[in-house]
């Protein structure tokens, strides 16, 4: 079953304070409503962490970075809203200035320690945030503050994939540290022209399975999963990810060198998925992308994300990477109308699941995770997963760790079975000396 946070947990270590805008609305609250690609989302959760170390932290106090979410809250009104459903039993926001929430944690280990007893897991980081039981009080973002012994610092968020995708979670934390760096908010910001991508074939399912409805856990917003679902992260340095694309390119004279890293490294993981599971091995696997290039600056929260199917009827257990990249470059099929028409139906009250109802890649090696500043320094390590993960799992391609060149590696963040992922770890390691990650070179 998917799991709940542990709301037993005691608190003697951690401090929870609300973050409100600095403008007061007072009676003019207002409404924002959600569309149907939001609420398509609405069983979804980002989260981001950012580690800094001491020099990067130096003279920063709590107050200080606390303190330049107030006008940023005014910018992003919504945010601090609450969720309300209306007479029909569509949710929307209730802009209400109700905040957002901030939890402030010590830890007695050195920020080496942590990575060493942690490797790069989230978990821990990141507050243990979901909607529910009372979704009208629920903060729809919570962002953890946690001190190491060292000095060093983390940056928590646990985003509501209702507000927007990850890119629009990663500019929202982006803007922060910059309105902390002095910077002034812009005075509003940009709503993004949503037109329809070109599509990349003819065809249109009149069943879409790249998602699929859910069973939701109690009053929570979170669907259960059948078994247990772990999450683990994967770095490929610049010289494994370069090994692996000079054996992609000499077994396939065809290339035309305008594959992506996101191309290949899903392939690789699709086929070991696919021997994992045998006989059970996904024909069928979901690619989802979020146009990063034609994102603008200050642009408003938006779930942009963009879902194509791909299937085959060979077994890509057999296949080479090679013809799974292809796959994945040139067959990618539109659900896009029978997505929309099955919302529509629903009228926003089916709850849905997106990560994970098939396997699932998402390409964010674009994304700009380390934009992210304290004191002008970036943040030695930031990675991001998913919460709500179904269980055909999600796998996210990150971009890859500064001191290793920045986007010359890549972070690999993976939520499978328990099982299905002890053997691909395995499988990594034994093919191309992927293995776990620590806080070597730290």
């Amino acid at each position: 079953m998917a799991s709940l946070p542990n709301l037993e947990t005691p608190l003697e270590s951690l401090r929870i304070s609300t973050v409100v805008p600095a403008t007061p609305r007072g009676e003019e609250n207002g409404e924002y409503n959600l569309n149907n690609i939001d609420l398509l989302m609405k069983l979804h959760y980002i989260r981001s962490i950012y580690l800094f170390d001491s020099k990067a932290v130096q003279d920063l106090s709590i107050s200080d970075l606390k303190t330049p979410m107030f006008p940023l809250l005014d910018l992003y009104s919504h945010v601090s809203g609450r969720v309300r459903l209306a007479e029909s039993g569509r949710p929307f926001i209730k802009i209400n200035d109700a905040g957002v929430r901030v939890a402030e944690a010590y830890c007695d280990k050195t920020l080496h320690e942590w990575l060493d007893e942690n490797e790069f897991s989230i978990d821990g980081l990141v507050h243990d945030h979901v909607l529910g039981p009372d979704v009208a009080f629920s903060p729809l973002v919570f962002i953890k503050f946690q001190s190491f012994k060292c000095g060093g610092l983390s940056i928590g968020l646990s985003w509501a994939h209702i507000l927007g995708d990850a890119i629009s979670a990663f500019n929202f934390i982006t803007k922060w540290s910059q309105t902390l760096a002095g910077q002034s908010p812009p005075k509003s910001l940009h709503k993004p022209n949503l037109t329809k991508p070109k599509f990349l074939s003819n065809y249109i399912s009149d069943n879409p399975i790249s998602i699929k409805k859910a069973t939701v856990v109690d009053e929570y917003w979170l669907a259960a999963n059948e078994s247990y679902v772990a999450t683990h992260t994967f770095h490929i340095t610049s010289k494994q990810l370069q090994n692996l694309i000079t054996s992609y390119t000499s077994k396939n004279s065809n290339t035309n060198g305008k594959t992506k890293y996101f191309e290949i490294i899903s392939a690789m993981i699709w086929k070991y998925i696919a021997q994992i599971r045998g006989d059970f091995g996904p024909k069928i696997v979901t690619i989802c992308t979020t146009n990063i290039s034609k994102r603008v600056e200050n642009e408003f929260p938006t779930n942009g994300v963009i879902l194509r199917k791909i299937e085959t009827n060979l077994p890509p257990q057999e296949s080479h990477i090679s013809e799974l990249v292809k796959l994945i470059a040139e067959e990618k099929m539109n659900e896009d109308d029978a997505i929309g028409k099955l919302l529509e139906e629903s009228e926003g009250k089916e709850d849905f699941i997106v990560y994970g109802a098939k396997l699932t890649f998402v390409d964010l090696e674009e994304a700009d995770l380390y934009e992210v500043k304290l004191n002008g320094k970036k943040p030695i390590m930031a990675n991001c997963d998913f919460r709500g993960v179904g269980d055909q799992g999600v796998v996210l391609i990150l971009p890859g760790l500064e001191d290793d060149g920045g986007n010359n590696g890549r972070m690999i963040t993976v939520s499978l079975l328990g099982k299905e992922l002890d053997q691909l770890k395995y499988k990594l390691e034994r093919e191309w000396g992927i293995n776990n990650c620590s806080s070597r070179g730290f």
